[in-house]
């Protein structure tokens, strides 16, 4: 979000030979930051893997600031899909995803007033 406009942001998220440290690139801000420990924390919790490979993380457009713990889902969605997990990433797409994720539950994210103008933006988006 800038000030009360959303945009799309879409997770790109590699998994590749190496060891950690994993990689978070694209303007991320703050919370942001964060969002890999929450993740990890939540992935593990509900008995899911996470990456123990080097793992990088685009968030495109990598040219705008991103800001706030809503990326917390996505990245868990993205980081499940390229494991393979989730399978039909197809479907995933079509989707706006936002959440904050603590190490047990889902709860509301800031700004969810200005997403649902972001993803009638989107085509083909189920919000």
């Amino acid at each position: 979000m800038v000030g009360v406009d959303a945009f799309p942001v879409e997770v790109e998220i590699d998994i590749g030979a190496g060891m950690p440290p994993h990689r978070l690139v694209g303007l991320a801000e703050g919370a942001v930051k964060e969002a890999l420990d929450r993740v990890k924390s939540a992935l593990k919790n509900s008995g899911f893997d996470f990456p123990t490979r080097k793992m990088t993380i685009n968030l495109a457009p990598a040219d705008t600031r991103k800001e706030g713990s809503a990326f917390d889902l996505p990245l868990a969605l993205g980081i499940l899909a390229a494991q393979n997990v989730l399978k039909d990433r197809a479907r995933l797409r079509a989707y706006l995803v936002l959440g904050e994720l603590p190490s047990t539950a889902v709860s509301k994210a800031s700004g969810a007033r200005c997403r649902p103008r972001c993803s009638r933006a989107l085509p083909g988006s189920r919000a």
